[in-house]
């Protein structure tokens, strides 16, 4: 092992907290480096393979400068090199891939070098260095402070590294576990919180939101491209979960609100009364056909309600369990496309839609699956101010104007209460919000002074997480920590010292507000209402199709 690498910032994770974390600290003077487990940096939006889950004023409002920038130059990177047509050229709020599940449906790679142009001139000035492949392994604490992490790749080479500050960007909350820091994972109970929609009974730490293995898929009519049968197809073909109304291999599916059984086919034949297609394929159609010139083809990802994996945690668990818990979801998502190509009903009439391509050459692996699962729940830090559905959900306001207001506000995000079915059985949560802060309370842990969240790993509950966890609010949450990280550097505080002090922490907002670009409180306006349930197809709503 090389001597230790000694940084201002450690960030750890290469997701969109962890970007996001890292640039914000290099504008303010830090050097800092990011770890990423993949070779491809951006999480949830590239090697996750999942296109922005965002909230319907997201064009205008709520969301950073930075990721502002970022969406802009998504749409930049198609109009500079794709063959888009004058409709499509012409059309200020271009929409890559038509998805229905938002504004900006892009495929995972164009997300990817995107990130990378970013992360660039920061790269040539010495201020930002990333680590590709590499996980944390170790990280000595004491005295209540980090010490450093040692981080290795899949060859076991390993890499210290030490900071000033270390920040957890994984999607698992690896550093909070292996640092020793307070925290919590599951779900809790009313009698632990008080929400009216957490547990009634004992709380459930393996009550963990199930994971998702996506792929990106190509339409390719009169090709035959049926993949070898999964080995596991036969059980996964019998398979239904407690809480589905019967096989996950289907069409059918448990509604995400009413839990009644619902038809989610890959077409529909007719659109809606409003023009949107409320299929599989349309829902995170990435590349779109129609808006170029030539012989292109149409791009999705599936994401599906059907290739939620809940048999078992991730969190908690020994390394044979989460190592079986990441094969069985793979081989669900390859059972369920097997599915798909040979017995499913066609909308068409017939079975089995050969014509579906799994497009590895879009997400840099051989079978079409992303690089790394969609994660929806991390461990949470024990902090000094924890987010509850009380805060933020209309119900649990009890009839109240808006969602609580925090005179310590970082950022703000917008989602509902999303909870996907989880490894206890349960069925989906989904709970209406208001649009939301982000307390600087919520980033702070109750004891280790250097370690930072940066990204689904704030001070929140198994339910509020599921409204912080997308992606524009992981952005701004690993924001708001290197800034933190970055302003505590520069005048020598720890993190709750700027939240103790009205003075530092009114210098801190108005650094995130003037030099850094985050926006601290929602605009006051009717168009800003808790209902949501129309998706992006009418307008004021709170957010789109289920994540």
């Amino acid at each position: 092992m090389s001597r230790p690498a000694h940084f201002d910032l450690v960030v750890i994770g290469g997701g969109l907290g962890g970007v996001a974390a890292a640039l914000a600290a290099a504008r303010l003077g830090l050097r800092g480096v990011v770890v990423s487990e993949s070779d491809w940096i951006g999480g949830q939006v590239s090697s996750q393979c999942v296109p922005p889950d965002e909230h319907p004023w997201i064009e205008s409002v709520g969301c950073t400068r930075t990721y502002r920038d970022f969406r802009d130059r998504v749409r930049d990177f198609y109009r500079r090199n794709y063959p888009l047509n004058p409709a499509a050229r012409g059309t200020r709020l271009l929409n890559p891939g038509s998805g229905n599940i938002g504004p900006l449906s892009h495929e995972p790679h164009v997300a990817r070098l995107v990130l990378e142009e970013m992360l660039a001139p920061w790269i040539s000035r010495g201020l930002v260095t990333v680590l590709r492949g590499y996980r944390a392994v170790e990280v000595p604490v004491d005295r209540d402070e980090i010490r450093g992490v040692l981080v290795r790749d899949a060859e076991g080479h390993d890499v210290e590294l030490t900071g000033r500050f270390y920040l957890d960007a994984t999607d698992l909350g690896d550093v909070i576990d292996l640092a020793g820091a307070e925290h919590v994972f599951g779900a809790e109970s009313v009698a632990q919180t008080g929400e009216p929609h957490a547990l009634p009974g004992a709380a459930d730490p393996f009550d963990q939101q199930a994971i998702t293995w996506a792929m990106v898929l190509g339409w390719h009519p009169g090709t035959d491209n049926v993949v070898e049968r999964p080995a596991d197809y036969d059980a996964w073909r019998s398979y239904q979960p407690p809480e589905w109304p019967g096989p996950l291999l289907s069409w059918e599916i448990s509604d995400h609100v009413t839990h009644r059984t619902r038809t989610r086919p890959l077409f529909v034949t007719e659109p809606s009364p409003g023009g949107v297609r409320y299929d599989l394929w349309h829902a995170r159609r990435v590349l779109d056909s129609g808006h170029l010139d030539g012989g292109w083809s149409d791009v999705t990802v599936a994401a599906w309600p059907m290739m939620d994996y809940s048999r078992l945690p991730l969190i908690g668990v020994d390394e044979p369990t989460r190592l079986r818990a990441l094969a069985d979801a793979r081989q669900l998502s390859l059972s369920f496309l097997y599915w798909m190509q040979t017995e499913a009903p066609r909308h068409d009439g017939g079975t089995g839609y050969p014509e579906l391509r799994p497009r590895g050459d879009l997400t840099g692996t051989p079978d079409g699956l992303a690089k790394m699962p969609y994660v929806r729940e991390s461990r949470r830090i024990t902090a000094e101010f924890t987010l509850l559905e009380q805060h933020i959900g209309v119900e649990a306001r009890r009839g109240l104007e808006g969602a609580e207001r925090f005179a310590d506000s970082v950022g703000v995000a917008a989602y509902r209460i999303d909870v996907h079915p989880s490894t206890s059985g349960r069925p989906t949560v989904d709970i209406d919000t208001w649009p939301f802060q982000i307390p600087l309370g919520s980033l702070i842990p109750v004891r280790v002074g250097n370690l930072l969240p940066a990204a689904k790993n704030i001070g929140a509950t198994h339910l509020t997480s599921g409204a912080y966890r997308v992606h524009p609010g992981e952005w701004t949450v690993g924001e708001a920590a290197g800034s933190l990280a970055a302003f505590c550097v520069l005048r020598g505080l720890r993190p709750s010292q700027v939240r103790a002090d009205e003075v530092r922490l009114a210098e801190f907002q108005a650094t995130l507000t003037g030099v850094v670009g985050i926006e601290l409180e929602w605009p006051r306006y009717e168009a800003l209402s808790p209902r949501h349930r129309f998706g992006y197809v009418t307008a004021p709503v709170l957010n789109g199709s289920p994540a």
